[in-house]
Parts: structure tokens; C-alpha cells; sequence
């Protein structure tokens, strides 16, 4: 599978850049600030940015075989597709803030589905995935379908107008799989990438870091490729993560990775489309050890720090305003040369 993944404008950049220091301040006096509103200004290719003005956040939830390592129960999942759906969740709460809409699409959940939307369950793969430490989250192929679904959530999204994109996540077990996708795409033990996920105690991420370990070495000798990568190690939701990032990439469009799920689905991304960072920015620093780890490979330096770990988009959700921030610099500060 290839993709072709456009350049940001260097043109865009330089000009950006140069007007940056124009304006009625000392020059680099707005850090973090600058380099955003020229990074924005590559991805739209003018100068000023185009406004933020619809920001959509895609839920991707599943279940995981490895789930009994969580703090939560597995049904913990399911409650909260309905919690989402209710719009009753901290990214339902946060998004409303900044005025993003929120989306939940059912990947992979175990659970019972006749009163739920058919919209939520359009892109549906599975009924959980496999315990990772035994068993192939995936059957043959369903990689590859997920990252299809992934694909086609992202046209979805652009099609009907977003002009910024943000990938959450749902699912209990979710930081061990990422936890295992992320020590296998960059060849680190798991006892470096193993966090506290939910709360576990120290006994539990013993268990945990045992579990991982267990899936590496039954995974080993596999995970070059990305697909199955994803099939041994990953989850549908990865895979449809994955594919999400990737056309958001490849139609142009900027996406604000959320925590440590987004981190390592963009590491298998990458591997699908080098060049597809290009067009990520990392909302903000999870408190789980394996994000610091994938966004050091993708070159990425989170936005926000703000200790959160809830998942679901809201980290990335709070970096919006800060993105909104950087473009108005751009838009409505006067220049030094203007003034009398």
C-alpha cells in the first residue's frame, strides 16, 4: 500500500517566518508560539493561517484481550461509548469549550449494540481483540480493514468541512497494547515503556510488564512490517488510528495527536507513509513513558503539559485555543515597520 503525502510549503514557512519577526515585539518573543503559526502557515500554505474553525474529534473505541491487566473492568468500555454518546464525557465536556464536535466510532467493542446507532457501529471489525501476551490481537487481514476504516473516517471528517483533526481513544487495556507496539516499532524492553495506565499498583505493573514482555518474545521476528505489527501486537482501534493519521496526511489536513494511543498509532503510521508526520503536531505530554519515547522518534514536542492521562482527545482538545492563539499572532498584530 503507497501513499502520496505532500510537503508543507516551505515558501509559506519562510514567509511566515519573516513576518513573525516584523511584528511590534522583540524577535522569537512569542517561543512556542511562532513556530506554531509558521507550521501552520506551511500546512495551509499562506500566510496568515486559515482560522480553526472546525475541529473534529473522532473516538476510536475497542475492547482488548489484555484488559484484566487494567485497574477497570473490560464493561468499563461499552459504559463509555454511551457516556460519549450522551455527551456527557471529559472530551464531550472539553471539546464544547473550544468548540469541537466529538464523534465515537465503535472498532472493536465486546458488548451488546442493538440500541446503539448505526452510525457508531459503521465501521465495526471485531468484537475485542486478542490477549496479546498469547495471541494475536488480530486475525489475518483485519490490520488491514481497520486501517481501511481509518481511512475512510478521515474522508468522512474532511469531506464535510474539518480543518483540524484530533484522534481519541477508549478502550481498557489500551497502554499496554501501546506499550507493545511502541517497545517493538523501536526495539525497547518493555519494563522502559510499561506505565501505570489507569492507576495499577506496583504489583500490577509488574503483571503488566510481564504481559508485555511475553508479547514481544511471542511477536519476535514479525513486527518489521507494519501490518503485522499491528496483527500480532496492536488492536483494531491501532490499525484504524493508523489509518486515520495517514489520510489526514495525504489530503493536507493537520492533526493534533492526543496521548499515548495517537503516539503509537503514529509510529506504525509512519511506517505506512513516511513523510505523514509532517502534518501532526503532538497536543500534549501523557504522563505514560511510551509516548515520550514515540514522540521522540517522530520529532515531535508536545504543546501542553499538563499531567493528564484520561485519553479520549482531551489532552490534544486543550491545545486548540493554544493553535487559535498562534494564528491570530499571525493575523492581527501590527509591524514594526508601521509604526510612526
Amino acid at each position: 500500500m503507497r501513499f502520496t503525502i505532500p510537503v508543507p510549503d516551505a515558501a509559506a514557512h519562510a514567509a511566515a517566518r519573516e513576518r513573525l519577526d516584523g511584528l511590534v515585539k522583540p524577535v522569537g518573543s512569542l517561543g512556542r508560539l511562532e513556530e506554531l503559526a509558521a507550521w501552520l502557515s506551511a500546512a495551509h500554505g499562506c500566510v496568515p493561517p486559515r482560522p480553526l474553525t472546525d475541529v473534529r474529534v473522532v473516538v476510536f473505541a475497542g475492547d482488548h484481550g489484555v484488559s484484566a491487566l487494567s485497574a477497570y473492568p473490560r464493561e468499563v468500555t461499552g459504559a463509555m461509548v454511551r457516556v460519549f454518546l450522551a455527551g456527557h464525557s471529559g472530551v464531550n465536556v472539553l471539546a464544547e469549550q473550544v468548540g469541537a464536535r466529538v464523534r465515537v466510532a465503535d472498532i472493536a467493542v465486546d458488548w451488546d449494540v442493538s440500541d446503539v446507532p448505526a452510525s457508531v457501529l459503521a465501521h465495526k471489525i471485531r468484537r475485542g481483540s486478542g490477549s496479546i501476551d498469547v495471541e494475536d490481537a488480530l486475525l489475518p487481514g483485519e490490520a488491514l480493514r481497520a486501517f481501511e476504516a481509518g481511512l475512510s473516517l478521515a474522508d468522512e471528517e474532511i469531506s464535510t468541512g474539518a480543518d483540524l483533526l484530533i484522534p481519541g481513544d477508549m478502550g481498557i487495556g489500551n497502554t499496554a497494547v501501546c506499550a507493545a507496539l511502541v517497545a517493538a516499532s523501536l526495539g525497547l524492553p518493555a519494563a522502559e515503556v510499561v506505565g501505570a495506565g489507569t492507576g495499577v499498583d506496583s504489583a500490577g505493573l509488574a503483571r503488566k510488564v510481564e504481559a508485555v514482555s511475553a508479547a514481544l518474545a511471542r511477536a519476535a521476528g514479525r513486527v518489521e512490517d507494519p501490518f503485522e505489527r499491528l496483527t500480532a501486537l496492536g488492536s483494531a482501534c491501532a490499525a484504524a488510528t493508523a489509518g486515520f493519521l495517514v489520510q489526514a496526511a495525504a489530503r493536507a489536513v493537520p492533526v493534533l495527536l492526543d496521548g499515548v494511543f495517537s503516539g503509537a498509532a503514529a509510529l506504525v503510521a509512519r511506517d505506512i507513509a513516511p513523510g505523514a508526520e509532517r502534518w501532526w503536531l503532538a497536543g500534549h505530554r501523557s504522563t505514560e513513558p511510551s509516548q515520550a519515547f514515540a514522540l521522540k522518534a517522530l520529532g515531535l514536542e508536545p504543546i501542553l503539559d499538563l499531567g493528564l492521562r484520561l485519553g479520549e482527545g482531551s489532552g490534544a482538545v486543550q491545545a486548540v485555543p493554544t493553535l487559535r492563539a498562534a494564528r491570530a499572532i499571525l493575523a492581527d498584530m501590527g509591524l514594526l515597520a508601521d509604526l510612526t
